[in-house]
């Protein structure tokens, strides 16, 4: 599952029609919660606009509950699909196939989800095997061995390509050992030792009703489909104490340091600069949406301009905040010819310098919130969106508040108060960047930036 620039969460409320756009209010739609006795919470959200229903299954556990183990939450994700104790993958596959319905799985940082897209009437058939493979996947051997030794060969092939690594070099860079730096896809010797038995434990550790939500979205008889869910979940039983939620790590930024990633054969350095961000529920969480966008999160951001179509030092750049549930990080991310390194690295700082040295002016601001406004509600309108927008707000903590006041926070956003959030939140001490290059070319010119650290691409996992 990604990490984004704009967390889905926010983006996938729904507009409500008073007046022209630019007068619109988001407004999250009405729904219902649930708590079964067992300590599942259930979320039902009616919307009878199309005979479709989204579910979603989320659990409260991720790459942040790896420990050890790199990859496991990621994995135990995805053999989720290979099958249930009764009915085999196969069996599983062609019932939703057969009815055009989607299955699908995956786990990030902090939550693990299954979810389901199936038209109402389907719902009777389709519905009793998704909550088969929630509660009582089979994790078939031969099958979990195939997708093991997928998941290692495709760990490996992505150290050939620095911009699908340079993220988890960040990470690890700013949170130390703490468990916010796991890699969400594992390394290749964790990845290669997890056994079946990791899996099962992992699943019984985390999967239980009183750490997971079940989010029901789209057309259907709300009476019904409690009976339905009461009666598919409500037998599900929890084994032992329900897992805690500990300090998951905050970002190390005590000075300037620059983490050095050797590819010998490069062409290109791949970099990120930043530090620090903020946590998903942040009260200041939209406005920097709109900050952000006019530094580096649209094709006319500064920092595309800049790098791009004045200086044609890369083909594109960004900037982005990645918030969590108790922390986040902020970004600057590029590419360039070996080269050009230095002026490409020189040109991003001197950017991103102009949020402080000129600020953003009234029209420029105006632009970007009406970008902002504009984007959002096209697209994320559909039920399986809104059952997104649900399981984050579950998994992350985020307010409804948040969502239903989107519309004024974007419009109260002033030259003046987007200086105090600029200086709030957008870290310009000590600088964290990770460059991913041939280091023989690019060793002199990391020093200017920092205390450096080297290390191997070659090297298994994203730590010295």
């Amino acid at each position: 599952m990604k990490q984004y620039v704009f967390s889905t969460a926010i983006a996938a409320a729904v507009i409500a029609a008073t007046g022209n756009a630019a007068a619109a209010e988001f407004r999250l739609p009405q729904f219902e919660t649930v708590k079964l006795p067992n300590g599942l919470t259930v979320l039902l959200m009616e919307r009878h606009e199309v005979p479709l229903i989204a579910v979603r299954a989320v659990v409260k556990a991720g790459a942040v509950d790896d420990g050890a183990r790199a990859g496991l939450a990621n994995l135990t994700g995805d053999a989720i699909l290979l099958g249930s104790e009764k009915h085999s993958k196969a069996a599983i596959d062609e019932a939703f196939d057969f009815r055009g319905a989607i299955l699908a799985g995956g786990s990030a940082t902090e939550q693990t989800t299954v979810q389901a897209n199936f038209a109402k009437a389907d719902a009777d058939a389709l519905l009793p095997l998704f909550a088969e493979i929630v509660q009582q996947p089979g994790f078939d051997a031969a099958e979990l061995d195939k997708l093991r030794t997928r998941k290692v060969s495709g760990l490996k092939q992505a150290k050939e390509s620095p911009r699908q690594v340079a993220g988890n070099y960040y990470r690890a860079m700013l949170f130390g050992a703490a468990p916010y730096a796991n890699p969400p896809a594992g390394t290749v010797s964790a990845l290669s030792a997890l056994k079946q038995t990791d899996v099962k434990d992992f699943h019984r550790r985390y999967f239980r009703p009183d750490n997971a939500a079940l989010i029901v979205v789209g057309d259907f008889d709300p009476a019904a489909m409690r009976e339905q869910v009461e009666t598919l979940f409500g037998d599900w039983k929890a084994d032992g104490p329900a897992p805690t939620r500990v300090d998951y790590g905050k970002p190390l930024a005590d000075k300037p340091r620059v983490w050095l990633v050797n590819k010998p054969d490069a062409i290109e350095t791949t970099f990120l600069i930043g530090g620090a961000g903020i946590a998903r529920n942040d009260a200041d969480y939209v406005p920097l949406q709109v900050l952000n966008t006019v530094l580096g999160g649209r094709f006319t951001s500064w920092l595309n301009d800049e790098l791009r179509v004045n200086s044609g030092l890369t083909y594109g750049a960004n900037s982005n905040f990645a918030p969590m549930a108790q922390a986040g990080l902020f970004s600057i991310s590029s590419f360039t010819a070996l080269p050009k390194t230095e002026a490409a690295l020189d040109l991003a700082l001197k950017t991103y310098d102009r949020l402080w040295e000129k600020g953003i002016d009234k029209a420029t601001l105006d632009s970007a919130k009406a970008y902002v406004k504009g984007q959002f509600p096209p697209r994320f309108e559909t039920s399986e969106q809104l059952a997104s927008l649900l399981g984050d707000m579950y998994a992350l903590g985020v307010s409804r508040d948040q969502i239903d006041h989107f519309t004024r926070d974007v419009d109260g956003l002033t030259p003046e108060k987007a200086k105090q959030l600029v200086d709030r939140h957008f870290p310009r001490k000590n600088l964290q960047m990770v460059l991913v290059g041939k280091a023989e070319e690019v060793r002199k010119i990391a020093t200017k930036y920092g205390e450096v650290t080297e290390l191997e691409i070659s090297a298994d996992g994203f730590r010295p």
